[in-house]
């Protein structure tokens, strides 16, 4: 797992924070990946199928989604598993993954999110730096009563632009920028996470995604204790400040940051995030943690569990509107993976 530390901003402005640093570690994010373990449901296999090849390992992109995998996942039974009778008797529309647990795995959520959510408890208590996320395919008989809609990838589109719009409504407090995308852009941020292109995708996406760039009000300040919760006012949206001039697209002034909170075995919880605090500080992660699960990230205690976002280990001390521009997905969402216990 790698970590990382983030930089408080001080006088001078953070090497972390120029428009081309952004741009670098949304390309890591953007091409890490994630081990996968598909089982094939035996009991569905068509007859006169090869049954010792019944599980599929892949490392699949952190950014994609599963029902993305199933053409890679169909050529694999096709030419190895099924015989001709076998492959004309299936239909993708009824495939459907269900995690070890039984349940339905949520297919419209970034694989990268899923990987995280299953291995970030495991985390903490071994040392392996690559666990599998262990699955199993169904070929038939998909739950229509908790799947929300079928897993395709046109449903996968659709859920991931409004996600999308979603985040540009909490920065900003309109979708103006996604809605003044051309359909041909709108539809170029998908394809570039179809077909795993980062140029693809951040030609169109850095249009409507904030920089890392620190407003005037940040630079100055550093970054507050985050054994100190502030006043719950600090935490809620404000309007960004428009007589700066050059930070417009700051993530430092947007009106919220997206961020979702993910519980092990729990709700996920999503609250409004302002960048800053009452004194123009960068709001840091501790401090956010801290007025929402002070059980857990007591103010004034070393914490009782960690966080992963985007596979990587997060300090306290990272900055909330740094991760907004830097790891966040692509679909605009910082996902926050919180896990027990401390990690080494």
């Amino acid at each position: 797992m790698a970590t990382f530390t983030s930089k408080s901003h001080t006088h001078a402005p953070s090497p972390f924070s120029t428009p081309a640093s952004t741009s670098l570690f949304r390309r890591l994010t953007w091409e890490g990946t994630v081990p996968l373990e598909i089982h094939i449901d035996a009991k569905e296999l068509p007859a006169n199928s090869d049954r010792g090849l019944e599980s599929y390992y892949i490392q699949a992109p952190r950014v994609s989604y599963l029902p993305l995998l199933i053409p890679e996942i169909k050529r694999f039974l096709t030419d190895l598993v099924f015989d001709d009778a076998g492959n004309m008797g299936v239909r993708e529309a009824d495939w459907w993954f269900e995690g070890d647990d039984g349940h339905p795995i949520k297919w419209h959520w970034p694989i990268g999110l899923l990987y995280d959510c299953h291995t970030v408890s495991l985390l903490a208590s071994s040392s392996s730096q690559s666990i599998p996320l262990r699955m199993t395919l169904h070929l038939a008989s998909p739950p229509v009563d908790k799947l929300l809609l079928s897993p395709s990838p046109e449903a996968c589109k659709q859920s991931f632009m409004g996600q999308l719009k979603e985040a540009d409504f909490l920065r900003w407090g309109n979708t103006k920028r996604v809605t003044g995308l051309r359909k041909a852009e709108q539809d170029g941020i998908w394809e570039g996470i179809k077909d795993h292109n980062f140029e693809n995708y951040w030609r169109i996406a850095s249009k409507i995604c904030p920089t890392a760039t620190p407003s005037s009000h940040s630079q100055g300040a550093s970054s507050p204790s985050p054994q100190h919760p502030p006043a719950q006012s600090s935490l809620q949206p404000r309007s960004p400040p428009n007589d700066l001039p050059g930070v417009a697209d700051s993530a430092y002034n947007v009106r919220s940051v997206p961020v979702r909170i993910y519980l092990p075995d729990g709700p996920v919880l999503q609250d409004l995030i302002a960048p800053t605090g009452e004194e123009g500080r960068p709001m840091v992660l501790g401090t956010f943690l801290a007025s929402h699960l002070p059980l857990l990230f007591p103010g004034d205690k070393p914490p009782l569990a960690h966080v992963i976002v985007q596979g990587v280990l997060c300090p306290m001390q990272a900055e909330i509107p740094w991760l907004g521009a830097c790891l966040a997905g692509a679909d605009g969402w910082v996902n926050v993976c919180v896990g027990l216990g401390m990690k080494d």
